[in-house]
């Protein structure tokens, strides 16, 4: 097969690897482009007899390089740290592959989750989870025994506490975030607080580029005069649009001067119990 050929075939389930174990939309891109042009390059590829294990590994070990290599940056990084938002962008649904972008595991609350895990346990747990390799090929993958793999897997998956029965549907979800935006743009404190949850938690990732709250902010109250704050503070200038963000229906809001955040959110009990503000313009420049 050509490399044309796997590009076409395994690049978004390659590049939906790369992004749950980065949290980097443009990160993911360029180690999936990589890969290929690896793969490309080799005078022996003729003799490789199951290429999508074989980019797998590739993208998997590009991944681990680059975690271990900016974990000290991560470590230094200014208040919240949230993944690049992941926009939907009418992908079409004839591709088998887009299911690996289309399941709750997309979602930003389970990618947060997967960030408590070390590079390693990260990327077993994916290949077992989420892409059904068996011990045995992730051993291979990732240069360890079976064995071992299970036992990190096993570990890995005790401490991924996430219930995708409280994620609601696409048109649930989609109703709620708009009522909530107009609830907020009309002052409706009361609609407000049956929406969100009263320990609502608010994460706001400027990365010391834009100003942001350096810490969450906790409680409906709180997390609703925030943002009433703002709305008043940009009256006339702030524009709303809806688009899908990893795999759930979330926000995109401009203000004037180009500022621009992504909001993503997550429920419990039919309410919204996180909501996730990406604002620093690093991280949308690929929108």
């Amino acid at each position: 097969m050509s490399t044309e050929e796997l590009y076409k075939r395994y690049k978004t389930e390659l590049f939906s690897l790369a992004y749950r174990m980065l949290g980097s939309v443009m990160d993911a891109e360029d180690i999936v482009q990589d890969a290929f042009m690896s793969y490309d390059g080799l005078s022996d590829a003729g003799a490789i007899r199951n290429e999508r294990a074989f980019l797998y590994k590739i993208v998997t070990n590009r991944c681990l390089d680059l975690l271990r290599s900016s974990a000290k940056k991560r470590e230094m990084y200014v208040g919240p740290w949230l993944p690049e938002p992941l926009i939907e962008k009418g992908a079409s649904d004839n591709d088998p592959s887009n299911r690996y972008l289309r399941s709750e595991s997309i979602s930003t609350a389970y990618l947060l989750l997967l960030q408590q895990l070390s590079a390693t346990e990260r990327a077993v747990f994916l290949l077992r989870e989420i892409f059904h390799y068996s011990f045995e090929e992730i051993a291979d993958i990732v240069g360890k025994n079976s064995a071992n793999c299970r036992q990190i897997f096993h570990r890995a998956k005790k401490s991924i506490h996430f219930d995708p029965d409280q994620q609601p549907s696409v048109s649930i979800a989609e109703e709620k975030i708009k009522e909530f935006v107009h609830s907020l743009l009309q002052g409706n404190t009361t609609r407000l607080l049956e929406l969100v949850s009263e320990n609502v938690v608010f994460y706001s990732d400027g990365g010391g580029k834009v100003r942001a709250a350096q810490v969450p902010v906790v409680g409906s109250m709180r997390v609703l005069h925030l943002h009433q704050n703002l709305i008043n503070m940009h009256a006339g200038k702030m524009t709303f649009s809806f688009l899908m963000v990893n795999g759930l229906p979330g926000i995109l809001i401009r203000l004037g001067g180009g500022m621009q955040y992504v909001y993503s959110f997550a429920y419990r009990d039919h309410k919204i119990e996180a909501i996730y503000n990406v604002a620093n313009p690093e991280k949308l420049r690929h929108l």
